[in-house]
């Protein structure tokens, strides 16, 4: 009876307390998922190839979970041409909805990328445009680059019905915009309301609250994707300036190795240079394991080169290591000027290296460094320059050469070019190492 009390007693305790906390959980948690969810991704600062790796993380995150839209917060001055070629391509194949959000400005390669977005938002006194492509030196870009990059923009602008003359007037000095007061030799810049009133942003918005009222999500979850440190570091080594320094550390930092007994400072901020570069560049997803394994295979066939000399594995390591740096690199042409830098960056470092500091390294057992020279005593013929003058008589005939006796001393002797018969006196008149020089003296 006692236990019949027990169960109904559990079961009461059941049904007025767990059962209805369990219910008000599941409920909660319905309505949440029930809920808009929206993913932000900070696009800042210069556009490079690290910001690929980074936007295609947050695009497929956005895609995993289901998201109602993906906004890009956009804050650029803009970047390389290509890196924003490869972002507007993860744009254009994301399955969520794309919001290009410009909180200051989208310059050059960010209005690219606001263009390959489903739509443009825009806060107050915020600026989009002025898309000239320019070279690494800072240059006009030249014309089949400039044809290239026009096509893109236009092409973009077209994607979501948007007049191409505005986005051709971003790119293209020539083009003249009366009604905007774009003149020849200007590119177009759009305001916040300018870029409305030509149907270039679909709203101006305040904040991020208006703009997922806008949305017609106002109550929507909103997720911040971060950039990761390792993407902080793929953004900064991937830099077209960085690249050249990194790999000028690495290439002199080995190089003095060899020039220095053991293995210490340099050589260990010459392989730390060098795998940050291949670091950064993997997690950007500019380069795979294969580049790296080149690296890796170049550099152990130079050390076996060093202590076990032949050419070839030597010269066999260079290429190897050469070839794992341009697959890396991305751009052929960006990563051949960064190699030819470092190139030029390590031969002056290494020869004033060695003129200050000398030689003393591992490099000793493939090249000959000793000299036979006079002040170390390596003497291979001795001048008798105190023979000069010196008289005596010919031996044999001398056509031209023959010997001759000098006070007491036979001498292997040379005349002037002439013919001097035996028994004829001479006189010696130069010597030039072992070259006795004698002319006949006429009585």
């Amino acid at each position: 009876m006692g236990r019949k009390i027990n169960k109904v007693k559990l079961l009461l305790f059941i049904t007025l307390f767990i059962f209805p906390a369990f219910l008000l959980q599941f409920q909660s948690s319905y309505a949440e998922s029930d809920k808009a969810v929206v993913y932000v991704a900070p696009v800042h600062d210069v556009v490079e190839r690290g910001l690929e790796g980074f936007l295609k993380r947050a695009v497929n995150t956005a895609e995993k979970n289901h998201a109602d839209f993906l906004v890009l917060e956009l804050d650029t001055p803009g970047g390389r041409v290509d890196a924003a070629g490869n972002i507007a391509e993860i744009l254009r194949e994301s399955d969520v909805p794309v919001i290009a959000f410009v909180t200051k400005q989208a310059f050059s390669a960010g209005a690219y990328i606001a263009l390959n977005a489903d739509q443009i938002v825009m806060q107050p006194s915020t600026t989009m445009g002025s898309a000239a492509v320019i070279d690494s030196a800072g240059n006009a870009a030249g014309k089949k680059a400039q044809s290239a990059w026009l096509a893109e923009m236009t092409a973009s602008a077209k994607l979501n019905e948007r007049d191409p003359i505005y986005a051709k007037a971003m790119a293209d000095e020539d083009v003249v915009l009366e009604d905007l007061g774009v003149e020849k030799g200007e590119l177009l810049t759009l305001t916040a309301e300018q870029a409305l009133e030509v149907g270039y942003a679909e709203k101006i918005v305040a904040d991020r609250d208006e703009l997922l009222k806008y949305l017609g999500i106002p109550d929507a979850q909103v997720n911040d994707i971060e950039e990761s440190l390792a993407e902080k570091i793929a953004g900064f080594v991937t830099h077209p300036v960085v690249v050249p320094i990194l790999l000028s550390i690495g290439s002199i930092g080995l190089v003095l190795e060899l020039y220095t007994p053991g293995f210490g400072i340099p050589g260990a901020l010459g392989l730390g240079s060098l795998l940050l570069f291949f670091f950064g560049h993997m997690i950007a997803g500019l380069a795979g394991w294969e580049s790296l394994i080149l690296f890796a295979v170049g550099v152990i066939l130079i050390v076996v080169e060093i202590f076990a000399p032949g050419g070839i594995l030597g010269i066999v390591g260079v290429v190897a290591i050469m070839t794992g740096i341009i697959l890396a690199g991305g751009s052929l042409t960006n990563i051949l000027l960064s190699i030819l830098i470092a190139l030029v960056a390590t031969v002056i470092v290494s020869v004033l290296f060695l003129k200050h500091f000398g030689y003393n390294g591992p490099l000793r057992k493939v090249i000959l460094f000793d000299t036979t020279s006079k002040d170390l005593g390596y003497i291979s013929n001795e001048t008798r320059m105190e023979l000069i003058g010196a008289t005596g008589t010919t031996l044999t005939p001398l056509r031209p050469s023959g010997t001759a006796v000098i006070d007491d001393e036979r001498y292997d002797v040379v005349t002037e070019g002439g013919y001097i018969s035996a028994n004829k006196t001479i006189k010696i008149i130069k010597t030039e190492g072992s070259r006795i020089v004698v002319r006949e003296l006429k009585e």
